[in-house]
C-alpha cells in the first residue's frame, strides 16, 4: 500500500509538472484521451419489450489529432433492475404461486439487465464557447456490437430449472452489429485535472436471439427476425489528456 501511495503521488506530481509545460490555452495539440463515464439511458422500440431504464458504466480510449478529430474506442457495461419478464416463471411455480428450492421453501428469484456494446468511434471537437481551442462541441459517431440478457440469480439457493445451463433457456441473450451517436461539450482546462465531456447519447442495436429454445415456450420456435434495441440517454464523463512532454530549450553564450 506505502508502495502504491508512492506511485501516484509521484504520477501526479509528473502530470501536473507536464501540464505546466503545456499551453493549450493559445494553441490545438494532439494528445491520447482516456475517459471513464456514467451513462443514464431509456429504453425504446423492442429492447423496452425486455427491460427499462438501463445504466452504462464505461471508457473511452483514443487520440485528438491537432486539428480537433478524434479517433478512438468506446466500451460500455450496460446494466439495470427495470425487466419485462412477461410470465417467464409462471410454469415453475406451485399451487400457491411460488417458485421453490430442492428443499421445499421459496425460492427468491432475482433477474436484472445485463449487457455490454463495444464500438469504433470518430468525432470532432469544435472549438466554439469554449476557453480554449481544444474545447467546445463534441459530436461522436461509433459502429461496433451489441449484447445484452437477463441475469438470474437464485440467491445461494439451488432451483434446479433455474441452475447452470438451464438458465440460457431463459436469459433471452441477444447479439448484433450496432451504431450510436453523441452531441455535447467537451472541456480541457488551461490547468488542472478537470476535463470532462457531457451531453445526449443514442444508441440503435440490431440484434437476434442467440438461443435456440425458451425453456418458458418449449413448443414456440425461437423468433430469428432482427430486433431494433434504441437506447437514448446522457452521458457525462471524466477525461483525462496524456500530454506529451515538451523538450527542454538550451541556450549556450
Amino acid at each position: 500500500m506505502k508502495n502504491l501511495f508512492i506511485i501516484l503521488s509521484l504520477t501526479l506530481i509528473n502530470y501536473f509538472n507536464v501540464l505546466g509545460q503545456r499551453n493549450i490555452k493559445d494553441s490545438t495539440i494532439g494528445t491520447p484521451w482516456i475517459a471513464v463515464h456514467y451513462g443514464a439511458n431509456w429504453t425504446k422500440k423492442d429492447l423496452s419489450l425486455k427491460f427499462g431504464f438501463l445504466n452504462h458504466i464505461g471508457t473511452l480510449a483514443g487520440y485528438k489529432t491537432k486539428k480537433n478529430w478524434f479517433y478512438g474506442v468506446e466500451a460500455n457495461f450496460i446494466y439495470g433492475n427495470n425487466v419485462q419478464l412477461n410470465g417467464m416463471f409462471n410454469h415453475l411455480l406451485d399451487s400457491k404461486g411460488n417458485v421453490t428450492d430442492v428443499n421445499g421453501d421459496v425460492g427468491i428469484v432475482v433477474v436484472s439487465a445485463r449487457g455490454l456494446n463495444t464500438n469504433l468511434v470518430i468525432g470532432k471537437v469544435i472549438p466554439i464557447f469554449s476557453p480554449n481551442k481544444n474545447s467546445g462541441i463534441f459530436i461522436n459517431f461509433g459502429v461496433g456490437f451489441l449484447s445484452h440478457r437477463y441475469r438470474i440469480d437464485t440467491q445461494d439457493q439451488v432451483i434446479p430449472g433455474l441452475e447452470l445451463n438451464y438458465r440460457k433457456g431463459y436469459d433471452r441473450y441477444s447479439f448484433g452489429p450496432n451504431l450510436s451517436q453523441f452531441i455535447g461539450y467537451t472541456f480541457m482546462s488551461n490547468y488542472g485535472l478537470v476535463n470532462f465531456y457531457g451531453g445526449f447519447y443514442a444508441q440503435q442495436g440490431f440484434t437476434k436471439n442467440q438461443r435456440t429454445i425458451f425453456f418458458d415456450m418449449p413448443g414456440l420456435e425461437v423468433p430469428q427476425s432482427t430486433m431494433l434495441d434504441i437506447q437514448v440517454g446522457l452521458k457525462l464523463g471524466w477525461l483525462i489528456p496524456i500530454y506529451k512532454r515538451q523538450p527542454k530549450e538550451f541556450y549556450i553564450d
